[in-house]
């Protein structure tokens, strides 16, 4: 349950390929579970049009800072940096935050990544070109590495775009 992606307006997609998505697939978070639910809002694995609306659901057990990032045929965004959540769930996009995340090009697996830490982060996520599978795992490393394990949880979630 944690393997998708997208942006304001999303680059999202699938073709009529059959694809196998393993959750968290050499992540490298933390097995505090602090983050104990993230799907899109129809689910994990379901299809969106381009130019529909997705929102993502995010429940944590503890009150912290969401990053939400996503990746898309190599090319990664990010959705929302150290975003304050209280325990329990929150829907991104918020009202306050004043995007909505629509999907687009290209069709698709989309991959969305949620970073949780219990602190304030020191530091923005910054996601710049193309990634592969390692880059996209060491750069989520990267950043949590500074937080205690106890106070850190990484997880994904995907969706399609057709």
């Amino acid at each position: 349950m944690r393997n998708a992606i997208l942006l304001g307006t999303l680059a999202l997609g699938l073709s009529a390929c059959s694809v196998t998505v393993r959750p968290n697939l050499g992540l490298q978070g933390s097995d505090s579970n602090l983050i104990t639910t993230l799907r899109p809002d129809r689910g994990e694995g379901s299809t969106y049009a381009v130019g529909e609306a997705v929102r993502f659901v995010v429940s944590t057990r503890a009150a912290g800072y969401v990053t939400l990032i996503a990746l898309q045929g190599g090319e990664a965004s990010t959705l929302i940096r150290n975003a304050y959540v209280p325990a329990g769930t929150t829907v991104f996009p918020r009202a306050q935050d004043g995007v909505t995340y629509n999907v687009s090009y290209p069709r698709g697996l989309q991959r969305v990544r949620a970073i949780f830490t219990r602190v304030r982060p020191t530091s923005d996520l910054v996601l710049r070109g193309t990634y592969d599978e390692g880059r996209w795992n060491a750069t989520s490393t990267a950043y949590i590495q500074p937080y205690a394990v106890q106070d850190r949880d990484v997880q994904e979630t995907y969706l399609y775009i057709r």
